[in-house]
């Protein structure tokens, strides 16, 4: 295809019809929109959730980041509740999950710590509940959380405009195989990840990011099927040093094959989260296509090699790979505050706290988010939870992680409904109310619970 080169084409003026009206519209279906739908929904409001795929639960479904990251502080203490526990606790109840029971949280054991951590919930020599998931139970869970809660959800439809005016957001625009329709909102909430929503509406953002590090790269993750993981636990843990020369081997073969395989709740299903590839946008879809083609190449690549290479793998194949691109950065919006890395250097407090983020590491304090970081700087009408926090991109890396996501989208969602129940600006919501609703909820606010 040759390129546009600037050229334009003029489309017909067109009026579109209104496909409805809610107190707090909700973008984006991940784990961010999912918190928020259903927080609100709680908090009395009418709740309406827009995804453009046909599944809830964004990368932590469709693009099988299943791997929760750390829920617990380094003393083993939950930080991570309300919505999220709701929906850890649903996956344990449907042997959906592997993790470390409570007894085991913040253990310094080395003998539990190594053998959590080719679980991927042991870190730096303690035990973590950061547990894995299986995405098609996941799915499930949410569906069931999503209509219990009375949200009215509509799939397959992918917001593209904003509506907006006066410093105002009031909704937006969606494509659909029914048609373009507009959906009015007197909230609404970006969790689009990308801040579509945010950005479509003149809100300022930030977009800055080192462009060849992990934090910013791309990759389309995949899962192996009839593995033997427990042979391959077993290899990695009694014989260390064989499975290092193997993955040395690996390193001087070809950077793409150090892939360390992460176990699921399925003893024959390995995940791969990686490779991440460095120097794309996950704004641009030239680039996203190639990181799709890229990184299912190496899909294949890696299974012939884990075939040949490692116990374990010897009858393996692929069995899925993931529908939806992880991207991990892209816009972070400029709100009222901004998270940035000398909170983690000092005590990490926030009098606006809406939910914890654990330590880095062990030297670091327990993060208390504020909620200024959902807020947009100016403009009215809309919160924004997930990845496309306010935040400088050091700390971006820790809050980009589905804990918190579930954190900050629960704490938009309460923080939206009660806006429409005062008929105020949700700036104008008084953090005290916010902090009592998400309590109710179950969610742990500050680190004093």
């Amino acid at each position: 295809m040759r390129t546009g080169n600037g050229t334009t084409i003029t489309e017909p003026a067109r009026t579109t019809p209104v496909y409805g009206t809610t107190d707090v519209l909700v973008v984006g279906g991940g784990p961010a929109g999912v918190t928020a739908a259903i927080a609100a929904a709680r908090a009395g409001a009418e709740v309406t959730l827009v995804e453009r795929y046909g599944c809830l639960g964004g990368l932590s479904t469709g693009g099988l980041v299943i791997w929760i990251d750390r829920m617990t502080d380094w003393d083993g203490r939950l930080v991570v509740g309300g919505i999220g526990k709701e929906i850890t606790d649903a996956c344990a109840a449907a042997n959906a999950l592997i993790g470390p029971p409570p007894e085991q949280w913040g253990s310094k054991d080395p003998k539990l710590a190594a053998y959590w951590g080719v679980r991927t919930a042991g870190h730096k020599g303690t035990v973590n509940f950061s547990p894995t998931v299986d995405p098609e139970e996941l799915k499930l869970i949410l569906n069931d959380l999503v209509r219990a809660a009375g949200v009215q959800v509509i799939l397959h439809s992918w917001a593209v405009a904003t509506l907006h005016d006066a410093g105002a957001i009031s909704g937006v625009v969606f494509e659909s195989k029914e048609g373009r329709f507009a959906i009015r909102a007197n909230v609404t909430i970006d969790c689009t990840g990308d801040g579509d929503i945010f950005a479509g509406g003149g809100a300022a953002f930030d977009n800055d990011f080192d462009a060849v590090s992990a934090h910013a790269r791309l990759n389309t993750s995949f899962r192996f099927g009839n593995v033997d993981m427990r042979r391959y636990l077993d290899f990695r843990m009694i014989h260390p040093d064989r499975y290092s020369a193997i993955m040395e081997e690996a390193r001087n073969e070809d950077e793409w094959m150090i892939n360390p395989a992460f176990v699921t709740p399925n003893d024959s299903i390995a995940l791969f989260l990686t490779p991440k590839f460095s120097g794309y946008s996950a704004l641009k879809v030239a680039d996203l296509t190639a990181v799709e083609f890229r990184s299912r190449d190496v899909t294949r690549q890696l299974l012939a090699w884990y075939r040949a290479k490692m116990p374990g793998f010897e009858r393996a194949w692929i069995h899925d790979t993931a529908s939806q691109i992880g991207t991990r950065h892209s816009r972070r919006l400029r709100g009222v505050t901004r998270v940035d890395s000398t909170a983690w250097r000092n005590d990490g407090s926030a009098a606006d706290s809406i939910g914890l983020c654990p330590g880095i590491s062990p030297n670091y304090p327990t993060l208390e988010i504020p909620y200024g970081v959902l807020v947009p700087e100016r403009l009215d009408g809309l919160l924004a939870a997930g990845r496309n926090l306010s935040c400088d991109t050091t700390s971006h890396a820790a809050l980009r992680e589905i804990p918190e996501c579930w954190v900050l989208g629960q704490a938009a969602g309460v923080g939206a409904a009660l806006a429409v129940k005062g008929k105020r600006a949700p700036r104008d919501v008084p953090v005290a109310r916010i902090q009592t609703e998400l309590r109710r909820q179950g969610a742990v606010v500050t680190r004093a619970g």
